[in-house]
C-alpha cells in the first residue's frame, strides 16, 4: 500500500483522470462532482440484464401464475429499493464508500465479519453473471462457452481497475442500449404471440405470490453493501430527496422491465426456457442479424452489472486489509491483484458450476437475506436514528480509537438478527421449523430487519462511546 498524492496535486489528478485512484480513503469535498441523475441511469441501466430476467422468470418457473407474479416483483421492489436507496443517501453524507462504514457498528476488526460475507455475495453474483454473459459472448464470437467466460472475465477486471467514472459512463451507455433491447424485445413478443391465455391464467396463491416478493426485494436488498460506493463521489450537500429518488426509480424500473419480460417468457416457454435461458431470450429475434444484436446487448449489460460486483469486492476486501494494516490507499498494483483475484475466483465456480447455475442461483439469491437484513437494519437505524450521520472518519483506520477492535454490542446484535430469521426461513439450505405459521413462505426478512432495528435502538445503551454532535474529518486527504 502507497502513500496519497499531495492534496492540490491530487485533486489535480482526480479531476482529470479517467481512471481511479482512490480506494476506501475519504473523498475530500475538492473532489465531489457529479448529479444525482447519474445514480439513475447507473441503477436503470445496471438491471437491464439478463440475470434480472432469469430472476423474474423463476416467479412463474416456481409455480407462479403472470398477473400476480408481476405484482409481488413490484411490491417487492418497492420495499427492497426502498431500503437500497436509504443506503445510497449514506455515500454523499460520509464521503466513504459502504462497508467501511461497518467498523462504527462492529468495530475496525468486527467489520470483517459483515465484510467476508459481503465478498461471498460479490463473487456469487459475479459467477452467476459470467455464466450468461459467457454463453452470449460465445455465440457472439463463435467460441465456446469456457472461453466465452474467461473474455468476458477479462473485460471485467479492466473496467474494474479504471473505476468509478468508467462505470458511471458504463451505465449512461447500458441504459441506452437497454431499452433498445428491450424495446425490440417486447415489441416481438406481442407481435409474435397470443398473450391472451397468459394474462387470463390468474390463480393467486399467498406462497407464490410471496416468493415473487422475496425474489424482487432479495435482489434489491443485495446492492446495499455496495450501493454508496457509486454515490460517494456527489457533493456532501446533493438533496437527499433528488438522490434517494433518482437511485429507487432507476433500480426499481430498470428490475422491474427485466423481469416483466422474464415472467412473460417463461410463461410462454414453459420448460423449454430453464437451462437454455440466454439461448431463448436470442431466440425472440427475427433474423440471425438481430440474434447477434440481442447477444451483444446481453454481454454490454452483464458487462455493467458484473463490474459492479467485481469494482464492490475490491472495494470490500481493501477494507479488510486496511482494517489489520491500518492503511487506506492502495497503490495501482495492488488495486489490480485485488480486483484480479475476485474476478478470477467467480469465473473458476463459473466454469465449475454452469450446469446447475438457475437452481444453484436460486437458492444463493433467497439465502442471501439471513445474512444482509441484520446488517442493512443496523446501519440505516445508527446513521438515520442514531449517529444522525456524524462519524468519527480519521478513527474508522484506528483500532485503539473510538470504534475500537470489536464493537461487542453491534456484533451481537447482528448474529441475533441471524438467529432470529432462521426458524422463518425456507431454503433448500435451510428448513426453519415456524415456517408453517405462514403456510410455509419465507418472511425471515421482513421479521429479520425490523427486530434487528428494534435490538440496535436497545443495545445502543450499552455502547459507552457516545454520539458527536457534528463529523470529524480527516486532516489529510487521507484517512
Amino acid at each position: 500500500m502507497s502513500a496519497e498524492l499531495p492534496a492540490t496535486e491530487r485533486s489535480d489528478s482526480e479531476s482529470k483522470r479517467l481512471s481511479e485512484t482512490r480506494s476506501i480513503d475519504f473523498i475530500p469535498h475538492r473532489e465531489r462532482h457529479g448529479h444525482p441523475f447519474s445514480q439513475f441511469t447507473l441503477w436503470f441501466g445496471g438491471n437491464l440484464q439478463i440475470t434480472a430476467i432469469v430472476t423474474g422468470a423463476l416467479a412463474v418457473v416456481l409455480g407462479g401464475d403472470v398477473i400476480w407474479s408481476l405484482i409481488g416483483l413490484l411490491v417487492g421492489q418497492i420495499i427492497g429499493a426502498a431500503v437500497m436507496a436509504l443506503h445510497a443517501v449514506q455515500g454523499p453524507r460520509l464521503g466513504l464508500p459502504q462497508m467501511i462504514t461497518s467498523r462504527i457498528q462492529f468495530g475496525v476488526f468486527g467489520a470483517v465479519i459483515p465484510l467476508v460475507l459481503v465478498c461471498i455475495m460479490y463473487i456469487g453474483f459475479s459467477a452467476s453473471g459470467t455464466v450468461l454473459a459467457g454463453q452470449a459472448m460465445a455465440k457472439l464470437l463463435h467460441i465456446n462457452n469456457a472461453a466465452g467466460m474467461i473474455l468476458f472475465s477479462l473485460i471485467i477486471v479492466v473496467i474494474a481497475v479504471l473505476g468509478y467514472r468508467v462505470i458511471h459512463k458504463l451505465g449512461k451507455v447500458a441504459s441506452v442500449i437497454g431499452v433498445l433491447a428491450f424495446l425490440y424485445l417486447f415489441i416481438t413478443l406481442l407481435s409474435t404471440h397470443d398473450l391472451t391465455q397468459v394474462w387470463q391464467n390468474r390463480h393467486f396463491a399467498f406462497s407464490t405470490f410471496l416468493l415473487a416478493v422475496s425474489l424482487s426485494s432479495s435482489w434489491q436488498i443485495a446492492f446495499c453493501p455496495y450501493v454508496s460506493d457509486y454515490s460517494r463521489y456527489l457533493p456532501e450537500d446533493v438533496s437527499a430527496r433528488r438522490l434517494f429518488g433518482s437511485v429507487f426509480f432507476g433500480t426499481v424500473l430498470g428490475t422491474q422491465a427485466s423481469m416483466t419480460l422474464g415472467v412473460i417468457v417463461a410463461a410462454i416457454a414453459g420448460s423449454a426456457f430453464s437451462g437454455n435461458e440466454v439461448g431463448y431470450i436470442v431466440g425472440l429475434g427475427s433474423s440471425a442479424t438481430m440474434a447477434m444484436v440481442i447477444y451483444f446487448a446481453i454481454c454490454f449489460g452483464k458487462i455493467t452489472f458484473t463490474t459492479l460486483n467485481a469494482y464492490g469486492s475490491f472495494m470490500s476486501l481493501t477494507t479488510i486489509v486496511s482494517g489489520f494494516s491500518r492503511q487506506t490507499s492502495l497503490s495501482q498494483r495492488g488495486r489490480i491483484s485485488f480486483v484480479v483475484l475476485m474476478v478470477a475466483i467467480a469465473c473458476v465456480i463459473a466454469l465449475v458450476s454452469e450446469p446447475a447455475f438457475l437452481k444453484s442461483f436460486t437458492h444463493f439469491l433467497l439465502f442471501l437475506l439471513a445474512f444482509f437484513v441484520p446488517w442493512s437494519a443496523i446501519s440505516l437505524t445508527d446513521f438515520y436514528l442514531i449517529t444522525k450521520g456524524h462519524i468519527d472518519i480519521p478513527a474508522l483506520s484506528q483500532p485503539d480509537g473510538r470504534y475500537g477492535r470489536w464493537n461487542w454490542p453491534g456484533i451481537a446484535t447482528y448474529f441475533i438478527g441471524v438467529l432470529i430469521q432462521l426458524p422463518f426461513i425456507d431454503n433448500p439450505l435451510h428448513h426453519g421449523s415456524l415456517t408453517w405459521i405462514f403456510a410455509g413462505n419465507d418472511v425471515s426478512w421482513i421479521i429479520g430487519w425490523f427486530a434487528t432495528a428494534l435490538l440496535w435502538l436497545g443495545m445502543r445503551r450499552f455502547d459507552r462511546r457516545g454520539v458527536l454532535t457534528e463529523t470529524v474529518y480527516p486532516t489529510r486527504t487521507s484517512l
